[in-house]
């Protein structure tokens, strides 16, 4: 019987993880209902409108009141150092959802790591002890920091796609220039060839140089929006050769020269990082495997030698 309660509290909290999960799915994409999408859709099709017009849904009515309130309250709770934080980090990773959307997903993963652990507790039939306690709260953290990990990962993640596609596109940005380009025709052309995060922020910022931010702003906040430290020496470098008169070229050059340099640095520090993180896997896997095929025929053959 303990076996069956098990496997129903199993599918009652899975159930309950993927409605709420799919509740914020509505509302980290932007927190609109489903009158602000029909309202978007007869902006768009004036003339189109099929069927009479449908009021919220209860889900909508009912529960987003109930997480926006505790979305509200969580972010009063949490330390606006934090916050800030998080907001930086959401902007280095591109913004996958708003502020409102992670603490949404903040309060669903520790609700529903909290109430699975309850739920698996009760269905096992443990009582409410100090140590079971312990473990709930434990659960219900790393519900709490899941969110936090996610964003950091991904963060760290665009970060390192943009340094690696950095010396390629300064290559290509140094050609376009000395051919004959000026830098936004030059970072317009990288930003159509070059696939990933780096084109993404260079299409971003020329953007605004068009719709009126000066060069200089448009570039720094480039640097400040990756948060990577090449990018940004880059970014300074530019700044400081239009503001001196220097030739635009040579400064390019020696950017890309620079962080070739850097990229064959790293590889070599991965190279020498690559015996020591090998070192666990091979004492903890293939050393007892190898101790098992050779002392194994020798433990056998000592067995039969020695009979009890």
């Amino acid at each position: 019987m303990d076996a069956y309660a098990l496997g129903a509290a199993l599918l009652v909290s899975v159930t309950v993880i993927f409605l709420v999960l799919g509740l914020f799915s509505g509302v980290s994409a932007g927190g609109g209902s489903l009158a602000r999408q029909r309202l978007e859709l007869l902006k768009q099709n004036p003339n189109e409108m099929t069927g009479p017009a449908q009021g919220p849904s209860m889900t909508q009515r009912l529960i987003t009141p109930v997480v926006s309130a505790g979305t509200g309250a969580l972010g009063k709770l949490l330390p606006r150092s934090l916050l800030k934080g998080v907001e930086k980090k959401l902007i280095i990773a591109g913004e996958p959802m708003t502020m409102q959307g992670f603490l949404t997903l903040v309060l669903v993963a520790t609700v529903a790591s909290a109430g699975f652990a309850v739920l698996v507790i009760v269905a096992a039939g443990s009582g409410l002890t100090p140590m079971i306690m312990g473990i709930i709260v434990f659960i219900a953290f790393v519900g709490f920091y899941l969110p936090f990990w996610i964003v950091n990962s991904r963060a760290r993640g665009r970060q390192a796609a943009i340094v690696k596609s950095l010396p390629d596109a300064f290559d290509l940005i140094t050609t376009c220039v000395e051919a004959g380009l000026g830098l936004d025709a030059a970072l317009a052309r990288v930003a159509e060839k070059v696939q990933g995060p780096f084109a993404d922020e260079l299409s971003a910022a020329l953007r605004d140089i068009a719709l009126g931010k000066a060069r200089r702003d448009a570039l720094k906040d480039l640097g400040e929006r990756t948060a990577v430290p090449d990018l940004m020496q880059f970014t300074n470098a530019v700044i400081q050769a239009e503001a001196m008169g220097s030739s635009i070229g040579t400064v390019l050059r020696v950017q890309a020269e620079q962080l070739r340099v850097r990229r064959r640095q790293r590889a070599e520090e991965a190279a020498y990082k690559a015996p020591v993180k090998m070192l666990f896997p091979l004492v903890l896997f293939i050393f007892p495997t190898l101790f098992i095929v050779i002392l194994g025929p020798a433990a056998i053959t000592l067995m039969k030698d020695f009979p009890k």
